[in-house]
C-alpha cells in the first residue's frame, strides 16, 4: 500500500489487509466478507469539477475516449471523504500490530497460500531474487491474501478525492494515472476497483505505483492485479522490492537477545553495526546463535522487551509502505509462514497495566458476560472498546471504553 500518509500502516491498519480484522473487528478473520460498494450521489460541484478536469487529462495524454468512458460515469462517493476524514486516532503498539500480523488465521491462510502458490512463486523470485516467503507476506498484510481486495470504483475515489481538496493534487496525479492504466488495456474503468484511497489489487498498489512497477508476469499482455489470479499481482510486488534494492538471501532483521547492562545508546536506526561486532558486544538471536547479519537494533520497549535486528532489506521494505510497524510485521509474518516463532521476549504491561494475557482474560469475560468483543486477541480495537462501554453503561460505572486492571478484576 504505497501511498500518501502512513497513518493507517502505523496505526496497524492496511487499505483493507488489516482493517477489518483488529481487536474483534467485522467478521471472522481469513474468510472473504461480502462488501458493498459505496453509492455515487448526486453532486453539482463535483459534476462541474469532473468537467473541468477533462480538459487536463486530455493535456496528460489520455485518450478522448477513456476519459468520456471512466469519467462518464465517476460519482461522488461522500463515503469516501468520510474514511479520509475520519481515520482511527489512537496509535496501536508493536505488540498489537504484530499479533494481528501474525494472527494464527493469518500464519495458517499464509501457510496453504505458500503451498497453493509455491511453483509460481519460486519463479517470481527466480526472475527478481525476492524470496517466495517474503512476497507472500506482503499480499497477506495487503489483502490477506487476496481474499479483501477492495470493492470500491477507484475512479470515483479518486475524482471524489480530488474534488475534496484536501489532498487534491496528489489524488488528482493517482486519477490521471488511474486513466493510463485503463488506456493501457490492463483493466476497465468499471473493472478497476479497490480501497477507498485508491490502493488496488492483491498488494495495493496505488495507480502511480502500478505505472511504475506492475509487471505483465504470466504473459498475456495485461498487468492484470485485480483477478483471482495473484499471479502478476505478486510478480509486481517482487519487481517493486527488486528495483528498490533488495537483496537475495539476507534477512529483513528479526528478533535477537541484548546481554545484561546492554548500553541503550547504542539502539536506534542508524546505529548499525556488523554482525561481528553485535556478537563481540554479547548481543545474539532470540533463539540462540550468533545475529544473522549486520544492521540497527531497535526496543520499543527499552532494553528489557523484545528488540529487533533490522537491515539493509528492512530498509527496502519501508520503500513499498514507509512505517516501521509495517516493515517490521512484513519481516516478522514472513517468518512465521517459515514455522518460525512469534516473538520471544516478554512484552510486559501496556500503558494501562495489563499485560497480553490480561487483555486476552479481559475479551473473554466481557464476552461471557453478553458484551460480545469479536475474539479474544488480546488486541483493544473498536469492537472490544464498544463492549467495555455498553458493559459500562449497563453497570452504572463511569463509560470511558478504555481497559484497566480495575475492570478485569470486577469482571472476574
Amino acid at each position: 500500500m504505497q501511498f500518501l500518509s502512513r497513518r493507517a500502516a502505523v496505526l496497524g491498519l492496511t487499505a483493507v489487509g488489516l482493517s477489518a480484522c483488529v481487536g474483534g473487528g467485522r467478521g471472522p478473520v481469513g474468510v472473504a466478507q461480502a462488501e458493498a460498494a459505496p453509492r455515487p450521489v448526486p453532486n453539482a460541484g463535483f459534476d462541474a469539477w469532473v468537467a473541468g478536469y477533462r480538459t487536463r487529462a486530455a493535456a496528460r495524454g489520455v485518450p478522448g475516449d477513456v476519459i468520456d468512458e471512466a469519467m462518464g460515469f465517476a460519482g461522488y462517493l461522500p463515503e469516501v471523504i468520510e474514511k479520509d476524514r475520519n481515520q482511527t486516532e489512537f496509535t496501536r503498539t508493536l505488540e498489537d500490530y504484530l499479533a494481528i500480523a501474525a494472527k494464527p488465521e493469518r500464519v495458517s491462510l499464509g501457510q496453504q497460500k505458500l503451498r497453493q502458490y509455491g511453483g509460481v512463486l519460486g519463479q517470481i523470485a527466480a526472475r527478481y531474487g525476492v524470496e517466495a516467503h517474503v512476497v507472500a507476506a506482503v499480499w497477506g498484510l495487503e489483502s490477506f491474501f487476496g481474499t479483501r481486495r477492495g470493492v470500491v470504483p477507484v475512479v470515483s475515489a479518486l475524482a471524489t478525492l480530488a474534488y475534496d481538496g484536501r489532498r487534491g493534487a496528489f489524488f488528482e496525479s493517482q486519477l490521471t494515472a488511474a486513466l493510463k492504466i485503463i488506456a493501457n488495456g490492463d483493466v476497465s474503468a468499471r473493472g478497476m476497483t479497490g480501497s477507498w484511497a485508491g490502493a488496488m489489487g492483491h498488494t495495493q498498489f496505488i495507480p502511480t505505483s502500478y505505472l511504475a512497477f506492475a509487471v505483465d508476469f504470466t504473459g498475456d499482455g495485461r498487468r492484470d492485479i485485480w483477478s483471482e489470479d495473484p499471479t502478476d499481482a505478486l510478480a509486481s510486488t517482487a519487481a517493486y522490492l527488486a528495483r528498490s534494492g533488495w537483496q537475495h538471501g539476507l534477512p529483513w532483521g528479526g528478533e535477537v537477545r541484548l546481554p545484561a547492562g546492554f548500553n541503550p545508546a547504542l539502539l536506534g536506526r542508524g546505529k548499525g553495526k556488523s554482525a561481528t561486532e553485535w556478537s563481540d558486544l554479547g548481543v545474539g538471536a532470540a533463539g540462540g546463535g550468533a545475529v544473522p547479519a549486520g544492521g540497527s537494533i531497535i526496543a520499543p520497549k527499552g532494553v528489557g522487551g523484545p528488540a529487533f535486528l533490522l537491515t539493509q532489506n528492512f530498509n527496502v521494505i519501508l520503500r513499498y509502505n514507509n512505517a516501521e510497524s509495517y516493515a517490521i510485521g512484513v519481516g516478522h509474518l514472513s517468518d512465521r509462514l517459515l514455522g518460525r516463532p512469534a516473538v520471544q521476549a516478554d512484552w510486559g504491561p501496556d500503558a494501562s497495566g495489563l499485560t497480553m494475557a490480561d487483555r486476552q482474560e479481559l475479551q473473554r469475560a466481557l464476552t461471557a458476560a453478553g458484551y460480545d468483543t469479536g475474539g479474544s486477541d488480546g488486541v483493544m480495537g473498536a469492537k472490544t472498546r464498544a463492549a467495555i462501554i455498553a458493559y459500562q453503561q449497563a453497570s452504572g460505572l463511569a463509560v470511558t471504553g478504555e481497559p484497566s486492571l480495575e475492570l478485569l478484576r470486577r469482571l472476574r
